[in-house]
């Protein structure tokens, strides 16, 4: 079909899966002869990919909406992703809101660009009937691509609406996995992260598994690097942990969610895992791969949390071999079962938590960049600006060295030298 407007644009918000459902359908757009322009400037059509983890990810949805609507009136603003699916009918009252469109016709771009009746706002699907899967890809930068192989979950975390949002676990074969793979190697790209949802649980719904996938990608010749995005720490098996520890293609970098060092809140929070069994796992990590770089997601102020339940967290989060962490302060969510949950902990007893970790967090990461100082590590060099490359050593310390243009998108040895305002490393042979 050809398309009813030249120009788009579009935000995105959240995590590694939504960029790449966005490139996706950016790439979609560009195949229908569109052309994408920088998002502060006009076009005919902007789409805006929602994240809706807390209420402050909705809030700034509703402020990006606006700020379009309010600079550019005559953009038909499309509204996707996880706000839209759980919201639809207050983002359609939303100024300016030309469509919005739930899980079911996220990808149906033909449908999305064709449907310019302004009464019929909602294209929204009962998020039980989504069992189809695209299999995404952001390809924006033309080092790493991040690939989406998995989306969904079957868990139901107390205070998640991710499953609400995304509906259950589906993914591709491994065969035609690895077909999207190869397509994108050709294109040049040399590093992959396998994101998903709930990227552990792949393939269990047709009797194959992350591990084999795993092991098939040792194969390619062509790949040169891989990373796996958050996992969660029940499904890090042995096979998965050897797998990677012999490989030189599996970078040395795993995120593993924990959420809450008290056993009595990861019971509410409905997590299948204790504190003994986090802990080792994180052992196990690295034990099997030295140096290993390992962040940590958790939530503060869950409902009911005691300072004891909240210092079990703190003293675990030290003593842990990890080297930084993603701090949330709990929001509260329509249909989760936290929502029910009491007593609730006060807001400022919350902020100063989150502070807390953060400081923590930042510690941590400067006491593991200084253990890497003046180890030589392979770089992919993605970036160049005033004479400086910048790029990701193996585990997971961006790094910026001097060195010249033509070296973007390859892999070079540098030793890092110095941790200041800017790791920064020299290039060695």
């Amino acid at each position: 079909m050809s398309s009813p407007y030249k120009t788009f644009s579009y935000y995105t918000f959240g995590c590694k899966v939504n960029f790449s459902d966005s490139s996706y359908i950016a790439d979609q757009l560009i195949g229908l002869g569109m052309s994408e322009v920088p998002f502060d400037n006009y076009s005919d059509f902007c789409f805006i990919n929602t994240c809706s983890v807390t209420e402050n990810a909705d809030r700034k949805a509703r402020k990006i909406i606006k700020k379009i609507n309010k600079k550019f009136p005559e953009t038909k603003i499309v509204v996707l992703g996880c706000f839209a699916q759980l919201k639809p009918t207050e983002i359609s009252k939303i100024k300016g809101v030309h469509n919005v469109v739930g899980a079911y016709d996220k990808f149906n771009i033909s449908k999305i660009l064709s449907d310019n009746n302004d009464k019929n706002k909602i294209s929204n699907f009962n998020i039980d009937n989504v069992e189809k899967f695209n299999i995404t890809y952001s390809t924006n930068q033309r080092t790493r691509a991040f690939i989406k192989i998995q989306d969904g979950c079957n868990y139901n975390c107390s205070y998640c609406t991710i499953p609400l949002a995304r509906g259950k676990h589906r993914n591709a074969t491994i065969k035609y996995t690895l077909d999207i793979i190869n397509k994108l190697l050709n294109e040049g790209f040399q590093e992959l992260v396998l994101s998903g949802i709930n990227i552990g649980d792949f393939g269990f719904n047709n009797n194959e598994s992350l591990d084999i996938l795993l092991m098939e990608l040792e194969k390619i010749k062509k790949l040169k690097r891989y990373r796996i995005s958050s996992i969660e720490p029940n499904l890090i098996s042995e096979n998965i942990l050897q797998i990677m520890s012999k490989s030189e293609k599996a970078m040395p970098h795993f995120h593993i969610p924990l959420q809450s060092g008290s056993n009595k809140i990861l019971k509410l929070m409905k997590r299948r895992y204790t504190r003994e069994q986090y802990i080792d796992i994180i052992e196990d990590i690295n034990k099997f791969i030295p140096n290993v770089n390992i962040g940590v997601d958790v939530i503060v102020g869950f409902p009911t949390e005691t300072n004891k339940d909240y210092t079990d967290t703190y003293n675990l989060l030290s003593e842990l071999d990890v080297s930084y962490f993603h701090v949330f302060t709990y929001s509260e969510r329509n249909n989760t079962e936290a929502k029910n949950i009491f007593p609730k902990v006060d807001v400022n007893i919350k902020k100063n938590r989150r502070k807390l970790l953060m400081q923590l967090s930042k510690e941590k990461n400067i006491n593991y960049i200084n253990k890497n100082i003046n180890r030589k590590s392979k770089i992919l060099f993605e970036s160049y600006n005033n004479g400086y490359l910048s790029g990701l050593t193996e585990n997971y310390i961006r790094v910026h060295a001097k060195g010249n243009e033509e070296m973007l998108n390859e892999i070079k040895n540098v030793k890092i030298v110095n941790n200041s305002d800017l790791v920064t490393g020299v290039l060695v042979e």
